[in-house]
């Protein structure tokens, strides 16, 4: 018996600390996780402000963390945390990080867990005079902030960690494929998408596109065919949703 995803060899993109849990259940169900980062995840250049926002928490009504990378560099000494604070995640992964460093009770969406989703929560609809802190990582989306502004908050963004290419790794994966170890690869963040993109080469790209790709959001689905990829595949949010289609996949090659 090989399990219900049958040997299959998934390639998993997420940075190195978000990656270990997927690769867990991956191998739990039969699947052989190949674990290449499309993002490397480094503190911030500056974290001076990052220094102040952590100094003066108390003056904040609610926290936003956009994802568990930001939870790890953002959250500082978790005793120091204000219990008042309302804590706010664009989903599980992010919620279960915060509740393992001692944050408990991160509201999440019920909609997409999305920037989207964390708007439409209710404690966010009437903001009016709150003072909002968002921890993200360099560059992103401005939606949360300018939305939030607009509905009357004092918003401060602070940049908690930045994003970096891998410089490595690529020639291994290259191998994998021609050695057809790879049966699927699972993409969650355009970043990471359109990084492992630019490093694989012509080859490299090559598989990739013959590859079918399992995608949390539309716009990632969309960012990937336009790179040329032929079998995108829209998964369910959050590792659930993710294994869930790859399960459902599997299943129909083996009956195929």
């Amino acid at each position: 018996m090989t399990g219900a995803l049958n040997d299959a060899g998934i390639i998993v993109t997420r940075p190195a600390r978000q990656a270990a849990g997927l690769a867990r259940e991956i191998a739990a169900l039969g699947g052989r996780p190949l674990i290449f980062p499309a993002i490397v995840i480094l503190p911030p250049a500056d974290a001076s402000g990052l220094r102040a926002v952590q100094s003066n928490l108390a003056r904040y009504d609610i926290a936003i963390f956009v994802s568990a990378n930001a939870v790890e560099y953002g959250v500082g000494d978790p005793a120091a945390w204000p219990a008042r604070i309302l804590t706010l995640a664009p989903g599980p992964g992010t919620a279960a990080a915060l509740a393992a460093v001692g944050i408990a009770n991160a509201r999440i969406p019920a909609t997409t867990m999305d920037s989207e989703g964390v708007l439409a929560l209710p404690q966010l609809l009437d903001v009016s005079g709150k003072r909002i802190v968002i921890f993200r990582g360099d560059g992103g989306r401005e939606l949360l902030r300018t939305a939030l502004e607009a509905r009357g908050a004092t918003v401060v963004q602070v940049e908690c960690y930045r994003r970096a290419k891998p410089q490595s790794g690529a020639a291994g994966l290259i191998d994998a494929w021609r050695e057809k170890r790879v049966d699927a690869v699972t993409l969650t963040s355009g970043e990471g998408l359109d990084n492992l993109w630019d490093i694989l080469g012509a080859e490299g790209r090559a598989h990739l596109a013959a590859t079918p790709a399992f995608v949390p959001h539309a716009s990632i689905a969309e960012r990937a065919r336009g790179l040329g990829l032929r079998r995108v595949i829209i998964t369910p949010p959050a590792d659930a949703g993710l294994l869930a289609s790859l399960l459902e996949y599997f299943a129909q090659q083996r009956k195929s």
